[in-house]
């Protein structure tokens, strides 16, 4: 078993203890915390090897608990097929203690969300999850649990990128108007008040820990709203158990006042197990566990997970097989040379693919496809249900609006405001092209929840073309591309929402791009696509 162990330093342990009158500890408290298994069951340790490492540490120590910091719902037909609903049996078999909302656990509505939620033994808590107006909290902020005479306090707090890294009408009502928020403003400064009302509370009750357990990441996220911002604007938090940016980390991270606070976060799809360790001597130790074996090194797994896993693929995975078409090349969603995600921030052979799909069956001018909403590639050979599935777990629907030429060259340039960092609403085309010039720093204006507002500078995307034709931007074009973007602003492209919808949801994105394929490819996607980085519709100088 590898595991890279990092332990605070004595200035932050002491810094830790300024609030406890005692320390009673007979065993070391365990806390074994996963984030962004985004449906990933069986994937690397998946929960049937957690499982078997949470049985492994209660011989060791009574005080176990297991924590998830979100996204673990979406991201696979498992999720797509049962909204959420066999990851909540799955988690609740696993005996999850405390659970925080990703953004891609809004991604069924908000309606089911709070569904999900009740079924879920644990709940969700967040602090910063609020109705509107009245800033009431939607879930419960923390929750302190005891282990001896100490008693630790985890602290939910979600990222305000869900607005827009979701869906924002799942948000408001039926005029528009924003009926949830997330504490979020221009400065973050309404982010960390909240967090530290929530710390100071649980401090208050008696807690002598606090463990901060967030869906907010580090590098390539709004930085206001980081973990690191958050601890950097806050005290009292003793170690924080993080998610959203896919990273793997441990590492000492200074708070407000300069101790030292410890941020963990193990990646993806259980490439590692989280293990945060209060020992019985008050030391805090972050490690990950990057595999799980038995006695003769074999990869362990827990019998009874492994049975309860396999009764729920079995409802579900003959429809997975049935084949919906073929294709002659690989259809990438990664550079082939780094093996790297590409599709937020690159053109790829599967992005044209998508975007030539919405534009072919609605019959439009122009076709979109955001980089974010392409989750998976496919391998030469039969498409099945799973991979179309996989590729698109969000089921968005197809629609057609008008769109002058304008909002296009500004959804253009959102999608490259963060080049060359990734950016979920990068943006695939179909009957257009354009150039990047990444020497041009991004003038986006975005408002405080990260909706386009202007372009306050000189435009990065240039030498934009619809067809042969330079795109006139006084001029207006039918667009293809999903309600996502064109109904509800998704990635912040509040610029579509409200163009004239000529088709509306006339097609779910799978059947989508299966149509596309039996219709006018005949079947077989071909060397037409064969470049796996696309057909040089994009050009980043």
């Amino acid at each position: 078993m590898k595991k890279q162990i990092l332990t605070l330093s004595a200035a932050a342990f002491m810094a830790a203890l300024t609030c406890q009158t005692a320390f009673a500890l007979d065993h070391d408290v365990v806390i074994l915390h996963t984030n962004d298994t985004h449906c990933g069951i069986e994937e690397n340790m998946g929960y049937a090897g957690l499982v078997w490492y949470e049985n492994q540490m209660k011989e060791e120590t009574p005080y176990v608990t297991l924590v998830d910091a979100g996204d673990a719902i979406q991201g696979a037909p498992v999720g797509t097929l049962s909204e959420g609903e066999y990851l909540v049996q799955i988690m609740n078999k696993a005996g999850y203690d405390f659970a925080v909302p990703g953004n891609h656990e809004f991604d069924y509505g908000m309606e089911k969300l709070l569904g999900l939620s009740a079924r879920l033994d644990c709940g969700y808590s967040a602090c910063n999850f609020v109705n509107l107006p009245s800033k009431t909290q939607v879930f419960a902020p923390y929750r302190i649990m005891e282990y001896d005479d100490i008693q630790v306090a985890f602290v939910g707090v979600a990222t305000p990128e869900s607005i827009t890294k979701s869906t924002p009408a799942y948000f408001q009502d039926q005029f528009g108007r924003y009926r949830f928020g997330f504490c979020e403003d221009e400065t973050g400064e309404a982010l960390y008040s909240q967090v530290q009302s929530a710390v100071d509370q649980a401090r208050g009750e008696g807690a002598d820990y606090v463990i901060m357990v967030g869906h907010l990441g580090d590098n390539g996220i709004t930085e206001k709203w980081s973990s690191r911002s958050v601890i950097a604007n806050t005290t009292g938090i003793d170690a924080a158990i993080d998610g959203h940016s896919h990273e793997v980390c441990v590492e000492n991270v200074p708070n407000e006042n300069g101790e030292m606070v410890v941020l963990t976060q193990t990646g993806t799809k259980f490439a590692n197990i989280g293990k945060l360790t209060i020992t019985t001597d008050g030391q805090i130790q972050a490690s990950h566990v990057s595999a799980v074996t038995d006695a003769e090194g074999n990869p362990a797994k827990d019998a009874e997970m492994e049975s309860f896993i396999n009764g729920i693929k079995s409802q579900y995975e003959e429809s997975l097989k049935v084949v919906l078409g073929r294709t002659d090349v690989d259809l990438m969603d990664k550079d082939p040379e780094t093996g790297l995600r590409a599709v937020r921030k690159a053109e790829t052979n599967l992005g044209d693919l998508c975007a030539d799909a919405s534009r072919y069956m609605m019959g439009a001018d122009i076709g979109f496809m955001n980089g974010g909403g392409i989750r998976a590639g496919i391998e030469a050979g039969d498409i099945t249900y799973e991979d179309a599935l996989s590729v698109f777990p969000y089921g968005n629907m197809i629609c057609m609006a008008e769109v002058s030429g304008q909002k296009i060259k500004d959804a253009l340039e959102m999608g490259v405001k963060n080049y060359p960092e990734e950016s979920g609403g990068f943006i695939h085309v179909s009957g257009l092209t354009y150039t990047v010039d990444s020497s041009v720093p991004s003038s986006v204006v975005l408002d405080e929840k990260r909706n386009f507002v202007s372009v306050g500078g000189e435009y990065r995307v240039r030498d934009i073309y619809v067809g042969e034709e330079p795109l006139d931007v006084n001029r207006t074009y039918t667009l293809a591309s999903h309600n996502y973007w064109l109904k509800s602003g998704g990635d912040g492209m509040s610029m579509l929402m409200g163009c004239p919808i000529l088709k509306d949801e006339t097609m779910v994105d799978v059947d989508t791009i299966t149509s596309y394929i039996s219709e006018y490819l005949g079947g077989t996607v071909g060397e037409e696509y064969k470049d796996p980085r696309g057909q040089g519709r994009i050009t980043i100088k």
